[in-house]
């Protein structure tokens, strides 16, 4: 069984890597169909190094921690309060304070 999970891991991270590839060489066979650099053409993947930061963008979309903590915030901001969410945590509170009552009135 480990051996069949490290051979499906392998080869899902082996097409991974194969998908990614063959969009970048699509990229560049459109490109070099074109004849001219458009600026408005992406590359599949890429990395840009600036002193010690790494950013990395996929399909054009920029990848970075900053975006990750503001679309953090903007969730808790979202579900800061959630009317239904308190009414079910309290009414669960109460349920299971009541069970528990019960149990003990029950062993005693």
């Amino acid at each position: 069984m480990k051996m069949f999970m490290f051979k499906s891991l392998c080869l899902t991270a082996l097409l991974l890597i194969a998908v990614l590839t063959c969009m970048q060489l699509a990229n560049n066979g459109i490109q070099k169909m074109k004849g001219y650099e458009d600026p408005n053409l992406e590359t599949a993947v890429s990395f840009h190094g600036k002193d010690s930061q790494i950013r990395a963008s996929v399909l054009g979309n920029e990848i970075s921690s900053h975006d990750i903590a503001a679309k953090k915030k903007k969730l808790e901001e979202i579900s800061a309060f959630n009317f239904f969410s308190s009414m079910g945590r309290k009414m669960s509170d109460g349920i299971t304070g009541a069970s528990e009552k019960l149990i003990h009135l029950i062993d005693n």
